[in-house]
Parts: structure tokens; C-alpha cells; sequence
């Protein structure tokens, strides 16, 4: 069903596809992969640079049909409010700073998309975001002792006005009545939940936004179309070659700017690229599958999003988690992940692609992450090996009165971990997510699983600080700029005031059920926010502040991790 609804969802699209893709003078952008991270992109660029011409160039027949799909991610708006990865620590102490990061790049992105709403970018808010409560959930005295002291660290800081937060298990049965009902009485349990949390169809979101730039004469996308090689002109632009992969036919076309979105296919096509940045880098696919139920009478009592913590000893991609969806207008509940290995570095790949990545440069940083993480190891073996009966027992703990009949087993999207070479410690895995780019900035690609979707607007933003440097720099882009995100440049877990502005027109905007964020727009107030210039000592390249902001989060992108389906 999920399918036929994508294709006629993306049917425009289709329509878009059918023209040339030839040009005699270098293009001044390309875009490989049709998911949510080149259309946010392709997005920004062309607002900032109406006339740039930019092509997108998608292996499959449509766009938003491997990562971006919202059958292959968890769909959750991340922000931090549930996921307990993000919060290290026990019941004397927890780090809420990678929290802190996440949850600003996330208001980032409603900024975003709400500002896209208003331009006729996105439309109707309901197809692509939706309030529903992010809720954190543990059991057993040491777990109930961490989230209480990561309550009360988090609700000193204002991004989290409104978390509530209860040991008493009748209260907690009423927010989640089918994780609670035949639980273990003797056993303690503790929740909290932010009913601003949100459920986010990335695929939707994708489709919009690329079939709104298809409205521009400048603008070309090209389906069935993989990239084959990248290859350095004289001039420092890019020479693309593109199969056809319905005719078989290539074609190539340069590029003074090439960005790679290509998820797993990224690292290949970087190393294709040949720039010395991609020595360092090497990868590991993990693919996720979920169990769901479409059942009705099942469905309307979890409209919710519950998340657990990772069992001891389990990577922080291992979070169990038990969600509400609404994948293409049909309401569902996935629970999981459950991690699969394959060679292949897409879900529609190639069993080839991680054997064809490995090179002289990362074959022994890739070797010392295999003898270093034996936990990861043993985690995948354990998790490769689990039957269905394993796997809906795994279910039980978060739904005891769970029937197996509900329940579908379903392979999401495939995902790819940085392996990097470090100088002074050899290869480490990273859970995160790193914006690789050439020295002088003509070609840049997005490596790694995540943060993800939830972030879009966040890295992207960042890579235009980094490659459009000069451009960034300039009065016109800064101006932009703050229409798009009125808060860029700040931090709203220092201006409350501004936060609350934020959330306000946010919710408004995308028509969220946000009781605490529903108060009437201030209208005077929010223009005075968008026509403000950075702060003082922030007026260069985006901002001293922006750029503090974005080398905290560029690092705590590479440290932080999210399920292995985001």
C-alpha cells in the first residue's frame, strides 16, 4: 500500500524528470540523492540564489524511496525529550549537553520548515508533522534513579519547560496505558513525557520540497539516474557522468559545486571523487528491521512515542523504542529496532558496495574498529541470530499483553557508519553523522547514519558556513538567512524570551496541538526577531555565536547516536 501511495504522491515529480538534463556551461549545482538531506539543500540555495542552476540526479524511479521513505526510518521529530542516549550518566550525575544540542537543532528545524510553509514550500503541515508526546521510560531502582536525576538536570534549562515527570503507576498507565497494562507490580518504574513531541514523515517532506523546486526553470531532476564518476575539470569544477539506468545510456554534465546526499552510497562516490579528505574514512553498514501492527484497536490506545534504555552493553543504536505512526495517512505502531547486517551500503544496493569501499587508506582503521568493539560485535551476531519468537519476546517487555497475530516483521532502510582514522588512536566508529568537503569547497558529501532527518536543516545550514563561506559572510545571505531561521545566530537555551517566540509561531505555522505554545502570535515582535542582525561580536561568516554553536554540535553530531532506522 505504502507503495502505490509514494507514486502517486510523487507523480508531478515523475512529470518534472522527463527534461533535459544537458547543459553547455558548467551548472552551479549538483545534487546526488533524491532524499530529505538534497532537497533541504537545494531548498536553502535556491532561496539565497534564485538563479543558480541546479540539477538532481536519483538512482531509483523516485525520490525519498530508500532512506527518506517513512517505512525505513523511525519518523520521530528528535529532539532530545525521550532519547536517553543522549544523556549519559547514572543517578548521582547526567550530561544533558548532547541533549541541549540536539534540542536546538531541532528548533532549528521546525524554524525551517515552518518558514517553508509560508513561502507555499510545504503545504499542509498535517501531511508531514504531527503532535505526538515523546515519553522516556524505565524500570528497575538504578533506571528510575538515572531518569529522575536526568528530570531534574533538564528542567533547570528551558528547552524543556513542560517535561512532566511521575513514579506513580497509575498516572504513568494513563499516559501509556498498553506499555503499563500486566507490567510486573513488584518491579519500580518511572516516565516522563513532553507533549510537544512530534512525528515527522520525512518522505512527504522530501517530495514537497523537491517537486516546489521544480518550479523554477532552473531547476532539473533526473530519475533512474546514478552517478558513475566524478572527475576534477582544469577550472576546479566537476566533470558528472550519469547512467541512465532505464536506456543505459550516460551523459555528463559539470558542476562548479557538488554536493553528495546519496546515503550510504556517499562514501563511494567520494572516494570516486579522489580528494585527499576521503582517505580518512572508511564504512559499516547496519540495516534495521521494526515489528508493526496496523490494527486499529491497537493503534488508537499507543498514540504516543515511548523510548527505553539500551541494554547493557548495547551500542546506543539499540534503543528500543515503541511508536506512533502515520506513514502516508495509514496510523501504525513500530516497535524495535532490530539490527541485520548486509555488504550492501543501500537497501536497494549492491552486496558489493562495502567490499568495494575498502581501500589501502581504511583497510586497517576498519580492521582495528572490528578487534575494539567486540561489544558491537557480539550485539550484531546476537541480533542476526534472533528468531521471531526472540524478537516478539523483545516486544513483551514494552507491551506484556502483546498478541502475535497483530504483528508484521519489516526490513527498514540500511544504514552506514563513519569509520574514521584518527592520527593518534587509529579507526573509531562514530554513531553521528560528518559533512566531508574538499579544501577549496567544491564538493562536499554528508557521511554517516545520524542525527539525521531531524537535523536536516541544522547540517545543511552548516555546510553552506563552510563551502559558501564568502557567501554567507555577505549582508544579502545574512538577511536570507534570518527569514529562514529567525534565531540563527543564537541560542535559544540562553534567550527564553526568543525561545518562547519561536515555539509560538512554530506551532502556529505547522498547526501542532501544542496547548503551552498556542498563545497568540506576536506579530511586531517576531518581525523585530527576523529583522535583527546577529549579535555584535557574531557579524563574520555566519557569526562568532553560529559558528561556536556549530562546531559544539558538528562534535556532538559525531559522538551522539540515534536508532539505527533514523
Amino acid at each position: 500500500m505504502h507503495k502505490r501511495l509514494s507514486f502517486l504522491l510523487c507523480s508531478p515529480l515523475l512529470a518534472m524528470a522527463a527534461m533535459p538534463v544537458s547543459a553547455d556551461e558548467p551548472v552551479d549545482v549538483v545534487l546526488i540523492g533524491g532524499g530529505i538531506m538534497s532537497a533541504t539543500l537545494g531548498t536553502y540555495l535556491q532561496e539565497l540564489e534564485p538563479e543558480w542552476d541546479i540539477h538532481l540526479y536519483e538512482r531509483l524511479g523516485q525520490v525519498a524511496d530508500e532512506s527518506s521513505n517513512a517505512w525505513n526510518n523511525a519518523g520521530s521529530g528528535h529532539s532530545a525529550f525521550m532519547e536517553m542516549n543522549y544523556t549519559p550518566g547514572d543517578g548521582n550525575h547526567v550530561e544533558i549537553e548532547r541533549a541541549v544540542n540536539v534540542t536546538e537543532q531541532f528548533e532549528l528545524s521546525r524554524q525551517f520548515w515552518a518558514h517553508q510553509v509560508d513561502q507555499g514550500i510545504l503545504s499542509n503541515p498535517a501531511e508531514f508533522i504531527n503532535t505526538v508526546p515523546h515519553h522516556a521510560l524505565v524500570w528497575g531502582e538504578d533506571d528510575v534513579a538515572f531518569l529522575r536525576e536526568r528530570y531534574a538536570r533538564m528542567t533547570e534549562n528551558p528547552l524543556y519547560e513542560g517535561m512532566e515527570y511521575s513514579e506513580d503507576r497509575e498516572e504513568i498507565a494513563e499516559w501509556m496505558p498498553l506499555v503499563m497494562a500486566g507490567r510486573d507490580e513488584d518491579t519500580p518504574v518511572a516516565a516522563t513525557r513532553m507533549q510537544m513531541g512530534t512525528e515527522v514523515n520525512y518522505g512527504a517532506q522530501t517530495r514537497q520540497m523537491i517537486e516546489a523546486l521544480g518550479d523554477s526553470d532552473n531547476f532539473t531532476l533526473s530519475l533512474n539516474s546514478e552517478v558513475r564518476g566524478l572527475e576534477r575539470n582544469d577550472d576546479d569544477s566537476w566533470h558528472v557522468t550519469v547512467k541512465n539506468l532505464e536506456s543505459g545510456d550516460e551523459t555528463s554534465i559539470d558542476a562548479r559545486f557538488v554536493f553528495i546526499g546519496a546515503g550510504g552510497a556517499a562514501l563511494p562516490l567520494l572516494q570516486e571523487a579522489g580528494i585527499p579528505e576521503a582517505d580518512a574514512y572508511a564504512g559499516f553498514p547496519v540495516g534495521g528491521q521494526f515489528l508493526y501492527t496496523t490494527n486499529p484497536d491497537v493503534v488508537a490506545q499507543h498514540q504516543i512515542k515511548v523510548y527505553a534504555k539500551a541494554g547493557e552493553g548495547s551500542p546506543p543504536m539499540s534503543v528500543p523504542h515503541m511508536d506512533f505512526r502515520n506513514l502516508d495517512g495509514e496510523p501504525a505502531l513500530f516497535f524495535g529496532p532490530f539490527a541485520t547486517f548486509s555488504s550492501k551500503f543501500l537497501k536497494e544496493g549492491s552486496w558489493t558496495d562495502l567490499f568495494g569501499s575498502i581501500t589501502f587508506n581504511n583497510v586497517w582503521p576498519t580492521a582495528q574498529v572490528g578487534m575494539h568493539n567486540f561489544n558491537l560485535v557480539r550485539y550484531l551476531i546476537g541480533q542476526v541470530m534472533m528468531s521471531d519468537d526472540d524478537r516478539f519476546e523483545a516486544l513483551q517487555d514494552f507491551y506484556p499483553q502483546a498478541n502475535p497475530d497483530d504483528w508484521t516483521l519489516w526490513t527498514a532502510g540500511q544504514r552506514v557508519q563513519i569509520i574514521k582514522n584518527d592520527p593518534d588512536e587509529g579507526g573509531k566508529l562514530q554513531f553521528g553523522t560528518e559533512v566531508v568537503s574538499a579544501e577549496d569547497g567544491s564538493i562536499a558529501a554528508l557521511l554517516g547514519a545520524s542525527p539525521g532527518a531531524s537535523t536536516s536543516p541544522t547540517i545543511m545550514l552548516r555546510l553552506l558556513e563552510n563551502v559558501f563561506a564568502e557567501q554567507v559572510a555577505s549582508d544579502e545571505w545574512q538577511e536570507k538567512l534570518l527569514e529562514i531561521v529567525p534565531s540563527y545566530g543564537q541560542r535559544l537555551s540562553e534567550n527564553p524570551e526568543l525561545l518562547r517566540e519561536m515555539r509560538a509561531y512554530t506551532a502556529q505555522t505547522l498547526a501542532l496541538n501544542e496547548p503551552m505554545n498556542s498563545v497568540e502570535q506576536d506579530t511586531d515582535a517576531l518581525t523585530e526577531v527576523e529583522n535583527a542582525e546577529p549579535e555584535s561580536e557574531a557579524t563574520d561568516a555566519g557569526s562568532e555565536s553560529s559558528a561556536e554553536q556549530g562546531a559544539a554540535e558538528s562534535e556532538a553530531q559525531n559522538d551522539e547516536a540515534e536508532e539505527v532506522a533514523l
